[in-house]
């Protein structure tokens, strides 16, 4: 499947084409993707949301509250979003989206995005030839935006010429070969290591952390999305791997993910070591649940393997990747375990940043190698994968 994995926006407009989009949707679901769907108000009158819906799988939205008071979130769907496309895009949608107005939910949205847009436009021939249509499209493709042209054929009003929407095969086919012309990482095999780990205490308790294993996962679906062959492993998450080139293992304790880590290691090109496993374990695991009869339990801890520390020192052809969670001195306690533990380079998060750190959709990282450090904004947990991804085909270019 072509998109598998990837997260469509789609935003309709007000226009006789809206009914196109039905057969978009279904060809993208086929494809492996994700569809999420926003209407204009005027939309409605064109296409209904109970058929957007049953073909997406997904609630469609044309308000920034739904009718039982639940507010859409312009800013959460635009991260989301791998890219939004805006089809059929009127003149109306198209003027307000280069003149910054903002009047609705399509209209946040797309504004809050940080991904690409394809505006695939639809109007009647003189409204498409109008000079300030023209400009309007200049401007949008000054922003960045890709624009899908208008096809040639019989309009709505009678007339015949220019101003159709391309039709859902050719939106597909563009929307398609963006994807695919990124597989910067076809060929390589990665090994990323994601989540906590629980170590027992007894039968029903464990000593764990509040990793949910968002940001291994983002980085496995990118590196995935670029064709690499990944093995993600797994402690405890609810996370849930999409994409078919992601070959998922999963462990609970520490040393069930060490044993698995080095089942792999030596055959992999990257290894991602984005787990926050636990450092300690209980010595002796209780065969029974602990009764609760005195007023203190002491526990006593053993070290577990240090698995990035072994990866580091069994590294041959791998670039090693590891994270540091820090709440102090952070870039001095990145800066050793870099060097400490052999890494290519290091990802700091610090719990002092908002947004940042666990179960979060968003994070704020600096990279660190041995003589370099780049800082970079916070950004949803996906586009971070791309950043950091980015960074470590950078370096391994060098």
């Amino acid at each position: 499947m072509t998109l598998q994995g990837k997260n469509i926006l789609i935003c309709i407009s007000g226009g006789i084409a809206a009914y196109k989009i039905t057969y978009l949707i279904r060809d993208f679901i086929k494809k492996g993707a994700e569809v999420q769907v926003l209407m204009t108000p005027s939309a409605e009158h064109f296409v209904s949301k109970l058929t957007l819906s049953t073909l997406s799988k997904k609630p469609v939205y044309s308000d920034f509250y739904s009718d039982n008071g639940t507010w859409n979130n312009h800013v959460e769907l635009a991260l989301w979003a791998d890219v939004i496309l805006m089809a059929p895009c009127t003149a109306n949608t198209l003027a307000k989206m280069v003149n910054g107005m903002c009047d609705n939910l399509v209209l946040a949205t797309y504004m809050s995005a940080k991904c690409p847009v394809f505006i695939s436009p639809a109007m009647d021939l003189d409204m498409y030839q109008h000079p300030s249509t023209t400009q309007n499209l200049e401007l949008a493709e000054d922003f960045g935006h890709q624009l899908i042209p208008a096809e040639f054929g019989e309009l709505a009003s009678g007339l015949s010429g220019q101003g159709r929407m391309a039709e859902p095969e050719t939106i597909s086919k563009i929307i398609e070969e963006f994807f695919s012309s990124n597989k910067t990482l076809t060929g390589k095999t990665v090994l990323i290591t994601a989540g906590p780990t629980y170590e027992a205490i007894d039968p029903v308790r464990f000593i764990g952390n509040h990793s949910s294993g968002k940001m291994g996962f983002a980085i496995a679906e990118e590196a995935a999305n670029r064709g690499a062959k990944v093995i993600l492993i797994s402690g405890p998450s609810a996370e849930i791997a999409k994409h078919q080139n992601i070959e998922i293992h999963r462990v609970t304790s520490a040393k069930e993910m060490f044993t698995k880590v080095f089942d792999y290691y030596d055959s992999v090109d990257i290894a991602i070591a984005s787990a926050a496993v636990a450092d300690y374990a209980p010595k002796e695991i209780a065969q029974e649940k602990i009764k609760k009869n005195d007023d203190s339990l002491t526990i006593e801890l053993v070290k577990n393997p240090d698995i990035l520390k072994t990866m580091g020192e069994r590294k041959k052809k791998q670039f090693l990747v590891g994270f540091a969670l820090e709440t102090q001195n952070e870039e001095e306690n990145a800066k050793g375990k870099l060097a400490k533990k052999n890494l290519d380079m290091i990802v700091l998060n610090s719990l002092r940043d908002d947004g940042a750190g666990f179960k979060g959709a968003t994070n704020k990282i600096k990279i660190l190698t041995r003589d370099s450090l780049t800082d970079y904004s916070l950004k949803s947990k996906k586009e971070v994968a791309k950043d950091l991804l980015n960074f470590v085909e950078e370096q391994m270019l060098k």
